[in-house]
């Protein structure tokens, strides 16, 4: 028997054309685990129903936020903060493992999910925040979380939060990691897209040295949608995502989904 860590992002559950992929998620053997690296969907409701299906055929199933869970209207019960504990209080009920919980071992390897956020720091130099910003609004180049999340909590402050609080539970942790994450852990992944003012929405500077510091043995991430692995300092940092039908259709062949991250034999 042999025993396989999944891993997928960016399910995009809203896009009818995605369901059909998301029914294929499915264990190879009952004691498989699987990662979700976020961006699962928008609606609470909807992200508790797809985490729901998944917890229901894998053995173990890890979790962590993206950008599109986090989403928000003016209107709605949950907004900034408030949204993401409500969802970890919904994830727990169902069984599934968070970044606020006690990170799960996987063959002798602690799998740590994590929740950094962005600061906009993954942008030119010499730059501020807020010239960065305004260059990128001036291309119409602006990332919906400038107006979905921004508006309801200090993302800046949110994110630097998150990588105290994040640091001090990777610093108590001994031997091989793999590290989950939505956004990117390092920039490099991010110099491969098109337009690099999306950049700023990407990731933190402050997480460059965490793969190496906390001994990982991947890293597993989403967000760019897309997917591949780009080894920076003797890492493997490997993007899951499916994204949405006009790309997933145009992955090159090869591109494996879910991604078997690690196998433990009988």
């Amino acid at each position: 028997m042999t025993t396989t860590l999944w891993a997928v992002s960016d399910l995009h559950a809203a896009v009818k054309r995605n369901g059909p992929k998301i029914a294929q998620i499915q264990p190879a053997d009952p004691s498989d685990w699987l990662i979700v690296a976020g961006d699962v969907a928008e609606r609470h409701e909807l992200i508790v129903q797809v985490m729901a299906e998944m917890a229901g055929r894998f053995d173990t199933v890890i979790w962590v936020p993206g950008n599109h869970e986090l989403f928000a209207r003016s209107a709605d019960r949950y907004r900034g903060r408030d949204k993401y504990t409500a969802l970890v209080q919904s994830m727990r009920e169902l069984g599934v493992v968070t970044p606020e919980d006690q990170f799960p071992v996987f063959g002798g390897v602690t799998v740590a999910p994590l929740f950094t956020l962005y600061d906009y720091s993954f942008r030119g130099p010499g730059m501020t925040v807020e010239e960065a910003i305004e260059a990128a609004k001036e291309k119409n180049i602006v990332m919906t979380d400038q107006y979905a999340i921004a508006p309801f909590v200090d993302v800046r402050a949110w994110c630097w939060d998150r990588l105290a609080y994040t640091t001090k539970r990777l610093s108590r942790i001994s031997g091989p990691t793999i590290m989950v994450n939505h956004w990117p852990l390092v920039q490099e992944p991010t110099l491969r897209m098109q337009w690099s003012e999306i950049a700023l929405w990407c990731g933190t500077r402050h997480t460059r040295s965490w793969p190496k510091r906390y001994n990982a043995r991947a890293v597993v991430y989403g967000h760019l949608h897309m997917p591949g692995v780009v080894e920076v300092d003797g890492v493997d940092h490997i993007e899951v995502s499916l994204g949405y039908p006009r790309e997933w259709q145009r992955h090159p062949a090869g591109v494996q989904f879910p991604y078997p991250v690690m196998e433990l034999g009988a």
